[in-house]
């Protein structure tokens, strides 16, 4: 037989999700199984040795794509490598003074800045010297750097972080002290600035090039434990992909070369929304925007009435067992950024626009110092876990709470393969909070409940406004383990009508990873007046970078393959201290004096709508050449079908009735429906509990839901 399946994986702080697709049928099949944050390959090796216990021959697996979180927690937690820096003589402070700027609360007066990755004792200057156009002032000291080599070998550095002024407009430098720092130091990893960020601002490129020196170690690790257990279970494919915070993919061998680790830091959140873009710009979930006729029983999906008011896109949000991550989806696509900071650190590489907040399942409830309660930042995570789930825990969680409030079947949890113990759970949270704030243990777990809520839609809203969407004409999409749980709390609390709920919601995030591409970003600075650039000057630049694009879609064994290209520049007015990305025209030829103009126009139109107004009549000036390359790999294609012609009574999915706590002050009976017999078309009124394999939806008093054409579960108030 030959190979027909693909596998996403992707690996969360509570559970690793792996959903494999037949690409012959369009089947899916999922599997859940515990992180083992000790060393996260061995929870994905688990998960694969459960598909091929249930018959799937590893050797058919043809494509692995794998989303994880390895270098967002080895920089959360401090447990990268130990990193020395090489910097041009005379700028060895740069690190210090970073932005000059202080974030957080400006009037905490014990304020503390992060840690240095590469502190000062770890800090060499090389007598070099380039300046802004290029041109060599003072050569490269050879003897400065072998000198510096052995004092950074003697003080145990794995790591190298070299960042020279505008090496990004002269990298030789740089290249040439890499080379003798494996002479001197043989085996050790090497991050060059020119290669991780080759644009200006120094900060940012020395902020980033130091992370990627941080972290590279720990990828290297990881991606040879994985890849000889994947060897060992027989998955030989070639075909090993990571997911980057762009949203595409990247082959094993990219993520440890070229400094590209840095660019796996918001790997995990980034495949949710990936996922969530694709199946909207295929049509997938527009039956969520229909409603359908109140009563029991089943209707034809292809006749449900159309709405009047269409939702303009997607506000995705996946909770899993230690965070809650949002993003927007408008026409299909997700909000990007080049600019982002993780754990007080500045990394300017393009990712999708998302806020993560600690509101997961396992984050931890407490009652502070001044007598208030409080939920997070910490989290259980998958060890020991949530107090319900007997591995030790004695600290109450999200998840304790709900299911003290019965919002958990603690026999059905994981389809039956974990049970919760609910008296475990109900201890903890009397310990803990109910006994401090003189409650009931039903009332403590309201208020966790409240809590975490009312945090995740406050940072949907800020996060809206601040990129002026209207929420009232958007639909949620919840996902990850808990999302389901509370997302009709959270869209209350916004005043959003409707919510998408997808077939696997426990499973959406390894779904995206396989609906993307091989995408890879590059950015060369060229500072200039965009009058005074020719068009075969910025043809040039853009040529070289694709050369280069190219020779390393070559060595990642991709030689040959169908390549999309899109060209931006970063423009900004002259004067402004920031730029704006502007897409170029699809390139039918090479640059002209058209195209360039076209792009100034855009820039204008551009900057009116983000911040309000334009200056047509003042000059513009380049200030970046970016390039995106793109390979298209076959995706998953979501499949509609017609509900049956005989439909199973809704009924018939019921599996009972259980008493819930909407509020502590009175239960609510709510009904209980299988998912899994569910038919299209069907109607579940609230309230209601809809469970599955791999998560669980709460449909509260006042919201109505029906299974579309795709599988996904419709929520309308």
């Amino acid at each position: 037989m030959s190979a027909r399946y693909r596998l996403g994986v992707d690996v969360g702080g509570t559970h690793t999700d792996l959903v494999l697709l037949d690409a012959a049928t369009g089947e899916l099949m999922v599997e859940k199984v515990s992180s083992t944050p000790a060393n996260p390959a061995l929870g994905v090796l688990d998960g694969v040795s459960r598909f091929i216990a249930r018959g799937i021959q590893p050797g058919d697996i043809e494509f692995f794509a794998h989303g994880t979180t390895i270098t967002t927690n080895a920089l959360l937690e401090m447990r990268g490598a130990r990193v020395g820096l090489l910097i041009t003589k005379g700028f060895r402070a740069v690190q210090e003074v970073g932005q000059q700027a202080r974030d957080g609360n400006l009037f905490d007066y014990f304020y503390r800045k992060p840690e240095p990755i590469a502190p000062q004792s770890r800090t060499r200057e090389v007598s070099e010297r380039v300046d802004w156009q290029g041109n060599v002032l003072v050569p490269l000291d050879e003897a400065d750097v072998r000198r510096a080599a052995r004092e950074l070998k003697a003080a145990g550095v794995a790591s190298v972080a070299v960042c020279y002024l505008f090496s990004y407009m002269h990298p030789r430098h740089e290249a040439r002290t890499r080379a003798i720092l494996r002479e001197e130091m043989p085996g050790v990893c090497v991050s060059l600035s020119s290669e991780v960020l080759p644009r200006i601002r120094e900060w940012s490129r020395l902020s980033t090039t130091l992370l990627n020196a941080y972290l590279e170690p720990v990828m290297v690790m990881y991606i040879g434990d994985l890849g000889k257990g994947l060897d060992e279970k027989g998955v030989t494919t070639g075909q090993r992909f990571l997911m980057q915070s762009n949203g595409g993919v990247m082959p094993f061998s990219a993520a440890v070369a070229g400094g590209k680790t840095v660019h796996t830091l918001f790997s995990g959140p980034a495949a949710g929304a990936k996922a969530a873009a694709h199946l909207d710009a295929v049509g997938c979930g527009s039956e969520a925007h229909r409603t359908v006729p109140r009563g029991t029983g089943a209707v034809r999906a292809d006749t449900l009435p159309h709405t009047t008011a269409q939702p303009a896109g997607l506000v995705t949000l996946d909770m899993g067992g230690t965070s809650a991550d949002i993003a927007f989806i408008e026409n299909g696509l997700p909000l990007e950024t080049t600019e982002s900071v993780i754990a007080r650190r500045q990394i300017d590489v393009p990712a999708l626009d998302m806020t993560t907040i600690s509101a997961g399942g396992g984050s931890i409830a407490g009652v502070d110092g001044g007598g208030f309660l409080t939920v997070g930042p910490h989290s259980a995570g998958a060890s020991p876990g949530p107090a319900c789930y007997g591995r030790g825990g004695e600290r109450p969680t999200v998840t304790d709470a709900d299911v003290v409030c019965g919002f958990l079947n603690p026999d059905y949890f994981l389809g039956g393969n974990q049970r919760l113990d609910v008296a475990a759970a109900r201890r903890a949270i009397e310990t803990h909070v109910a006994g401090k704030l003189g409650m009931t243990a039903l009332e403590a777990a309201e208020g966790i409940r409240r809590i975490v809520d009312m945090r995740m839609a406050d940072e949907v809203r800020v996060f809206a406004a601040k990129r002026g969407v209207d929420l009232t004409s958007f639909t949620l999409l919840p996902f990850g383990g808990a999302g389901a749980v509370h997302a009709a709390a959270v869209a209350e609390e916004l005043a959003m009508r409707r919510i998408l709920v997808p077939p696997r919601p426990g499973a959406f995030s390894a779904l995206g990873l396989l609906c993307t591409d091989v995408v890879h970003d590059y950015i060369r600075s060229g500072l200039k007046p965009l009058s005074e650039v020719a068009p075969a000057e910025a043809e040039a630049i853009f040529a070289e970078l694709e050369d280069k694009a190219r020779a390393e879609l070559a060595a990642e064994g991709m030689a040959g393959a169908d390549v999309v290209v899109k060209r931006e520049l970063d423009m900004r007015y002259t004067g402004q201290g920031y730029e704006l990305r502007t897409p170029l025209e699809s390139r039918q030829a090479a640059l002209d004096r058209d195209a360039l103009a076209a792009a100034r126009e855009r820039f204008d139109v551009r900057h009116a709508q983000i911040h309000g107004h334009s200056a047509k009549d003042r000059l513009v000036e380049i200030v970046s050449y970016r390039l995106r390359v793109s390979v298209p790999v076959p995706k998953y294609q979501p499949r509609a079908a017609p509900a049956p012609i005989r439909p199973r009574p809704v009924a018939d999915a019921v599996k009972g009735t259980r008493e819930v706590y909407f509020h502590a002050r009175a239960a609510t009976t709510a009904t209980v429906y299988e998912r899994d017999r569910l038919d299209i078309g069907s109607i579940v009124e609230g309230p209601a509990i809809v469970e599955q394999f791999d998560a669980t939806t709460v449909i509260p008093p006042g919201w109505s839901s029906h299974v579309d054409g795709y599988g996904n579960l419709v929520l309308e108030r």
